[in-house]
């Protein structure tokens, strides 16, 4: 058997969990369904799915369409900016030596999602020269459309128009990625900060995009994390770093979760901050214990 990829797709619904049941039912029917997340607050469910280019595909096509069945955008509210019902689609090369194949999986499912669904689908990462997600989510699906009609804009596939019900949806190919919170009780401001601070830009630490959140629900502030590459920025440095400076602005950390799983290898690496993580969130025992024991042996 081919060695499956990942796919992470994030829907723009974390509250109604009928919808999120409903997704996750469409999605599973079609590929492996290793993992299910949803927030009220961020108002966002992440699923992590497993299979062949073909399963993967037919999945998050069959996803599209029933969130753009169940979800109306125009009623989103939630602190996670997004810019379509079924807002990322990142098709994931579990190994390196697999992306070729992940980027080909990504670019014909922006095209069935563009030409067959009729929604206007976006390219992000390196199958866009770089363009990044804050690029394409700024500002909403409202200032999106905007864009799309002035002409600074383009879809890669799809009309030229955004319907503000559905918005549209943005694609990649990448290698796996950690999706961390860190929670904070405290003020906002100071969680911004904080966010400013570890996020590469601000010249924190290399591939970390960070936002500071309000989780009202929680009754806490978040540091919103995704970690891009945890071989050159590990959660053991970044949570220290998170750590010495909730205290040096009078923060308590309330708490972490992973969204998704987490590979093996950062997993062992975050230890050293005295973060375990159940085998149930490590990508490579999920994909074992899902998908059989050919793949445990293609494993090692």
């Amino acid at each position: 058997m081919a060695f499956p990829l990942e796919a992470v797709p994030n829907f723009s619904e974390g509250s109604d969990q009928a919808v999120v049941q409903a997704l996750g039912n469409v999605l599973g029917e079609r590929a492996a369904l290793l993992d299910v997340q949803a927030d009220a607050d961020h108002n966002r469910s992440v699923f992590t799915l497993a299979g062949g280019e073909r399963e993967l595909i037919e999945a998050l096509v069959a996803g599209v369409r029933k969130a753009r069945e169940l979800i109306d955008l125009r009623r989103h509210v939630g602190v996670h900016p997004c810019v379509g019902v079924a807002d990322v689609l990142p098709i994931v090369a579990v190994r390196p030596e697999d992306m070729e194949r992940a980027r080909a999986c990504a670019l014909e499912l922006a095209r069935q999602i563009g030409v067959d669904l009729g929604l206007p689908a976006f390219l992000y990462g390196e199958l866009a020269w770089g363009r990044r997600l804050p690029e394409l989510r700024r500002g909403g699906p409202e200032e999106l459309a905007r864009r799309l009609e002035s002409g600074e804009l383009v879809p890669d596939y799809g009309p030229a128009t955004v319907d503000l019900r559905t918005g549209a949806v943005l694609v990649a190919a990448r290698p796996p990625l950690i999706a961390f919170n860190v929670n904070l009780r405290g003020d906002l401001e100071a969680a911004r900060e904080i966010a400013d601070l570890v996020r590469e830009e601000g010249g924190g630490f290399a591939g970390v995009r960070a936002l500071g959140l309000r989780l009202h629900a929680a009754g806490v502030v978040q540091v919103s994390m995704n970690v891009e590459d945890w071989q050159k920025s590990g959660l053991a440095e970044i949570v220290a770093r998170i750590e010495h400076q909730a205290e040096r602005l009078g923060l308590e950390v309330a708490g972490s979760e992973l969204v998704g799983l987490i590979p093996l290898g950062a997993a062992a690496e975050a230890e050293q901050a005295g973060l375990l993580f159940a085998p149930a969130q490590i990508l490579e025992s999920r994909l074992g214990s899902e998908l059989g024991e050919e793949l445990d042996d293609m494993l090692g």
